[in-house]
C-alpha cells in the first residue's frame, strides 16, 4: 500500500500541459467537498456547506448568474487513502476548488495534489498547525489553528501555577503537531510536558487502559487530553472507572470535547458523570446579526437531530469566502480553463482515469484571491495574516459541570490573555499583563472548588522520607535531640514554616543520616535521594553545580559563601603618633619655610613698620612669633605693605592646605582599624605552604583542591569548634593551622563567643542553602514559593535571630576598643605642651627670683609684695603709654586711626574665627 502511494504521488507531480480547454464566464463552477458525514464535526458541517451554497445560487449579487455546483463525498472516517481517490475524482471533473477535507491527516496527503493540479484546497476542520508550511502553498485553513489552542491551554496551565503536564494524544500528524505546538507553548510559560502518553490512531479500550495505567504511576495529575472525537468519551470513560476522574486531578481536553457537547442534544448519563469538573475549550466566534439569523435557522436545516458547532460556522463562511474570491476572479476578466496533464495519459483506461486528471490553469490567481478577500461571516471577520492564519484567533474557557453540560469561566484570545471579559471588548488593545489575566472560578473533578495542587506522590499512604544530617558541632543549624526522633534549629525551623504555608498538607518525617560521632558525607545524603531511599535532604547543605546535577534545590533560605578566618591581635598606639601625618623631611622643610616666610615679612616691614623694630633680641622673637602664628591666624603684627601682605596671603593659603592635609591624615591613622592577622585572605593562602583547615564532609575541600589548585597535604580536617579553636591557637608550629576556610553561617555563629579570631579578606564564594529534592520534583519550586512568602513576611529573619543572633562577642565587637581613640595616643602630646608649660614657668620664676633679690639689696619688701608691686607699676605704664598716644592723635589731627586703633584685618579674622 505504500508503495502504491508513493507511485501515485510520482505520477502527480510528472507531466506536462496539453490540450487546453478554455471557457468565458461559466454558468457553473463546479466544487468539490470531503467530509466524513457520520461524524460530529462532518455532519454538521455538510449541512452547514449544503446551505451556504444554496444561500450564494439564490443571491444573484454574488456570482452575477453563475451558479456553483457542489460535489461531496464522504470519507467514513477512513485513513488517507480514500480522501486521495475522492480528490482525484474531483479532478476529472474540472473542479476549481474543494473544501475539506476534515482531519488534518488527510489533509497532508491531499495536499500534494492540490499542489501539482494547482487546486486551493480550503479546510475548516484541518488544525494541524503546520500545514500552514511551505510544503502546502495551496492549502488555505478556514479555522482557527492548533497553534492558538495550544497557547490558549499554556495560559490556563501558567494560570494556576502548574509546571508539569501529561499529554495524552492520538500519534498521528494532527496529534504529534498539536502536541508540540504545546510543548513549545509551555516552554514559554517555564512549564513542560513531564509524560507523553501516544495511542494508535484505530486504539482500542484496552489500549486506553494500558495507557491510563502508565498515567496513574506518575507525579504529574494536570492531564491534557488532546484527541479525536470519537474516542475522547471513551477515554474519560475508562479513566473514571480507574479512579482518574476524583479530587486532585486535572482534565483539560481540546475543543473535541466542546465539539460534542454542542452538537449532540443529550449524552447518556454515564457520558454525562464520567466528564464532569473537565475544562475544555470551544472557538469563540464574534456575536451578530448575521450568525444569529443562521442559528435560528438550524432547527429546520436539521430537523433538531443535532445542534451546531462552531466548525459548522466556518464550514459555512468557507463557500462565501470562496464565493467572493471567485466573483473578484472572474471580474478581472479571467477565464477557468484546465489543462490535461500528459504524464499520466499513459494510464489510459482503468477505473481511475488518470488520463482525466487536469490541471487548473488559474488556480494560483484565485489561491490569491482567497488569501486577499475580507468577509463578515456567521463566525465573525476572516482575514489572512502572512502566515495564512486567521487574524482573529479567541477562545471560550468551558468548565463541564452539572446536567446543563458546560459553564463559561472565561476567554481567551491572542491580544488579550485570559479574560472574563468577551475579546471584541477590548477593541484590538494588547492587555497581557499578569494582573490582567483572571478567570472565573471552577468545580474540579470531584465536585471541589480548591485548585489542585497538579500533582501527587505515586503512593499517597506514605510520607515524605526527608533526610537529615546529625552533626557533631554547630548544633544551632540541625540537631537530634537527644533519646527522641525530634529535630530542631534553624534549618529544621525554617522547612517546617515552608511547609505550614503549602496550599495542600504534606504529611512528611525526619530520618537521621550519620552516626553522630563524626560529621557525615554530604554528597553521600545527596545521593540517597536518586536511589529513591529518600524524598527530601533538609539541613545545612550548599548548593553547588555538582550537586545540582542530581538533584533539584529549593530557593536559598540563607546566603553562606566561604570565608577564610585567622587568629587576631591588636597593635599598640604610639604615643607619637601625632607625628605620624608627615614625614621627618615634611617636618623640616614645613619648619623652615615657616622662619622664612618670617623673615622676608620682617625684611619688606622693617623699615616703615613699627611692630618689626626694635632691638635685634625683640626683631628675632617678633619674626618667629609672627611666622608660627600664622598657623593659627592669631599674629597681631600689622601689614603694612602691599608685597607683605601678598606674601602673606600666599602662605596662609598654604598652611590652611597644609592643616587640612594634616587633619584628615591624624583622623585616618588614629580611627583606622589596627588588627593584625597572620594571613591576610585566601590570596596569601594560596601562595603560602601553611596548612588550612576545613570542615571535614563539607564540599570545601573538593573546592579548594579542584578550584583553587591547593594541594591536597595542605589541608587538615576539622570536626568540630573546638577543633577550629585549638587547630588556630596552636598555629603552623604546633601542629595547628594558619587560618580555617568555611562556611560564613558557620563562622559567624563561632566567631560570636571567640574574639581571639575574625574574618579576614572579603567572601570569596558566592553560595546558598537549599532543601534538596529529586530531578522533576514539582515540591522544589512549591517550597521555593513558599520560602519566598517567609522572606518578604520577615519570617525567615525572625528564625534567624532565634537561632544565630549572639550578643557575647563577634567580629565586630571585638574590634570596639581598637575603633575609639585611647589616651595612648596622644599622652605624649600632653607630655610636650605640660613640659613647655613648666620650662615656662620655672624660667619665669627664676628671673623673678633674680629680680627679687637684686631689689632685697635695696629694700626689705617680701618677695610675694615684689611680684604684686612689679605687676602694678606694669600697669601704670601701660597706662600712661595709652595717655601720650592720645595726645599725639589729637595733635596730629589729620590722621584717621592712631597706632593702637589701627585695624588689623588678621586679628579681626581671628575674632571673627572665635565667634
Amino acid at each position: 500500500m505504500n508503495m502504491f502511494w508513493l507511485l501515485l504521488l510520482i505520477f502527480c507531480y510528472v507531466g506536462t500541459a496539453a490540450g487546453v480547454r478554455v471557457s468565458t464566464r461559466p454558468s457553473v463552477v463546479n466544487i468539490g467537498a470531503i467530509l466524513s458525514f457520520n461524524s460530529s464535526i462532518g455532519k454538521v458541517a455538510k449541512v452547514a456547506i449544503e446551505a451556504a451554497v444554496e444561500d450564494v445560487n439564490s443571491n444573484p449579487a454574488v456570482l452575477k448568474g453563475t451558479k456553483l455546483k457542489l460535489a461531496m463525498q464522504d470519507t467514513k472516517q477512513s485513513s488517507g487513502f480514500l480522501g486521495i481517490v475522492e480528490a482525484l475524482r474531483f479532478m476529472e471533473n474540472d473542479t476549481v476548488a474543494i473544501i475539506g477535507p476534515q482531519q488534518s491527516v488527510m489533509a497532508h496527503v491531499i495536499s500534494h495534489i492540490a499542489n501539482e493540479l494547482q487546486v486551493p484546497l480550503l479546510s475548516f476542520a484541518a488544525t494541524d498547525p503546520t500545514l500552514n508550511s511551505l510544503q502546502f502553498p495551496y492549502f488555505v485553513r478556514t479555522t482557527q489553528s492548533d497553534l492558538f489552542q495550544m497557547s490558549a491551554i499554556a495560559e490556563i496551565i501558567s494560570y494556576y501555577e502548574w509546571r508539569d503536564v501529561i499529554a495524552i494524544y492520538i500519534d498521528d500528524d494532527h496529534g504529534r503537531n498539536g502536541i508540540a505546538a504545546l510543548g513549545d507553548q509551555l516552554a514559554e510559560k517555564r512549564c513542560k510536558i513531564s509524560y507523553k502518553a501516544p495511542m494508535s490512531p484505530k486504539v482500542s479500550r484496552n489500549e486506553i487502559s494500558d495507557t491510563l495505567l502508565k498515567v496513574l504511576l506518575k507525579e504529574s495529575r494536570i492531564i491534557i487530553l488532546h484527541i479525536y472525537a470519537t474516542w475522547g468519551l471513551e477515554v474519560v470513560d475508562v479513566a473514571q472507572k480507574m479512579g482518574m476522574m476524583k479530587s486532585g486531578y486535572v482534565w483539560i481536553a481540546t475543543d473535541w470535547l466542546s465539539t460534542i457537547l454542542d452538537t449532540e442534544t443529550s449524552l447518556s448519563p454515564a457520558a454525562t458523570d464520567s466528564i464532569q469538573g473537565v475544562l475544555t475549550l470551544r472557538m469563540h466566534t464574534l456575536d451578530s446579526e448575521l450568525k444569529r439569523k443562521f442559528v435560528s435557522r438550524w432547527s429546520n436545516l436539521t430537523g433538531g437531530l443535532f445542534g451546531l458547532n462552531t466548525y459548522g460556522l466556518y464550514a459555512y463562511d468557507t463557500v462565501w469566502l470562496l464565493a467572493q474570491a471567485l466573483e473578484a476572479f472572474l471580474n478581472q476578466g479571467r477565464n477557468i480553463s484546465f489543462s490535461n496533464d500528459l504524464g499520466l495519459t499513459e494510464f489510459h483506461g482503468g477505473n481511475l482515469h488518470f488520463d482525466n486528471l487536469s490541471i487548473f490553469d488559474g488556480g494560483n490567481m484565485l489561491l490569491s484571491g482567497i488569501l486577499e478577500t475580507k468577509i463578515s461571516g456567521v463566525s465573525g471577520p476572516i482575514k489572512f495574516t502572512s502566515d495564512g492564519d486567521l487574524i482573529y484567533n479567541a477562545y471560550e474557557v468551558i468548565n463541564v459541570i452539572g446536567t446543563a453540560g458546560i459553564r463559561r469561566i472565561g476567554y481567551w484570545s491572542n491580544s488579550s490573555g485570559l479574560s472574563t471579559v468577551p475579546p471584541e471588548e477590548f477593541n484590538g488593545q494588547i492587555n497581557r499583563s499578569l494582573s490582567n489575566q483572571q478567570l472565573y472560578g471552577v468545580i474540579w473533578p470531584g465536585q471541589t472548588t480548591e485548585k489542585p495542587r497538579g500533582w501527587a506522590f505515586s503512593s499517597n499512604e506514605k510520607q515524605l522520607r526527608v533526610g537529615v544530617p546529625v552533626r557533631i558541632s554547630f548544633h544551632e543549624f540541625a540537631s537530634l535531640v537527644y533519646g527522641s526522633d525530634v529535630f530542631h534549629g534553624y534549618c529544621i525551623d525554617v522547612f517546617n514554616a515552608a511547609v505550614a504555608l503549602l496550599p495542600y498538607a504534606l504529611p512528611y518525617k525526619f530520618i537521621p543520616f550519620g552516626d553522630g560521632h563524626r560529621v557525615p558525607i554530604y554528597d553521600d545524603l545527596l545521593q540517597k535521594i536518586t536511589t529513591n531511599e529518600f524524598d527530601a535532604v533538609v539541613g545545612d547543605v550548599t548548593i553547588t553545580t555538582n550537586r545540582t546535577k542530581m538533584v533539584d534545590f529549593t530557593q536559598p533560605y540563607i546566603e553562606s559563601g566561604l570565608v577564610v578566618v585567622a587568629p587576631v591581635r591588636k597593635l599598640n598606639s604610639s604615643a607619637w603618633a601625632f607625628l605620624r601625618p608627615f614625614n621627618p623631611m615634611m617636618w623640616f622643610v614645613t619648619c623652615l619655610f615657616f622662619l622664612a616666610v618670617g623673615v622676608i615679612i620682617w625684611i619688606l616691614e622693617r623699615r616703615t613698620n613699627d611692630d618689626f623694630q626694635g632691638i635685634p633680641r625683640k626683631q628675632f622673637a617678633t619674626i618667629v612669633w609672627f611666622s608660627f602664628s600664622t598657623l593659627f591666624t592669631a599674629h597681631r603684627e600689622k601689614i603694612d605693605s602691599a608685597l607683605g601682605r601678598f606674601v602673606l596671603l600666599i602662605w596662609l593659603f598654604v598652611v590652611l592646605i597644609l592643616n587640612s592635609s594634616y587633619t584628615a591624615s591624624l583622623t585616618s591613622i588614629l580611627t583606622v582599624e589596627k588588627l593584625s592577622y597572620s594571613v591576610k585572605g585566601i590570596e596569601s593562602l594560596i601562595i603560602s605552604d601553611d596548612p588550612i583547615g576545613y570542615q571535614s564532609g563539607s564540599f570545601t575541600e573538593n573546592y579548594l583542591i579542584e578550584e583553587l589548585n591547593i594541594d591536597k597535604s595542605r589541608l587538615v580536617p576539622l570536626d568540630s569548634a573546638e577543633d577550629f579553636e585549638k587547630a588556630l591557637i596552636n598555629g603552623p608550629n604546633k601542629g595547628g593551622v594558619a587560618a580555617v576556610v568555611d562556611k560564613r553561617a558557620y563562622m559567624e555563629l563561632f566567631l560570636s563567643s571567640r574574639c581571639e579570631f575574625g574574618i579576614v579578606g572579603q567572601e570569596f564564594t558566592k553560595m546558598g542553602w537549599g532543601f534538596a529534592f529529586p530531578r522533576e520534583s514539582p515540591l522544589a519550586i512549591d517550597m521555593s514559593t513558599a520560602i519566598l512568602k517567609l522572606s518578604e513576611s520577615g519570617e525567615l529573619q525572625k528564625i534567624h535571630d532565634k537561632w544565630l543572633s549572639r550578643q557575647a562577642c563577634s567580629s565586630e565587637g571585638a574590634k570596639e576598643d581598637v575603633d575609639r581613640l585611647s589616651l595612648k595616643s596622644f599622652w605624649g602630646l600632653f607630655l610636650l605642651c605640660g613640659s613647655a608649660c613648666f620650662i615656662a614657668l620655672l624660667c619665669y620664676l627664676i628671673k623673678m627670683v633674680y629680680q627679687y633679690m637684686g631689689h632685697s639689696c635695696r629694700s626689705s619688701q617680701s618677695f610675694v609684695s615684689f611680684v604684686k608691686e612689679k605687676e602694678n607699676k606694669v600697669v601704670e605704664e601701660a597706662d600712661k603709654s595709652r595717655s601720650n598716644r592720645k595726645r599725639r592723635k589729637k595733635i596730629s589731627g589729620g590722621r584717621r586711626f592712631d597706632e593702637d586703633e589701627s585695624v588689623n584685618v588678621s586679628n579681626v579674622g581671628t575674632c571673627l574665627c572665635w565667634r
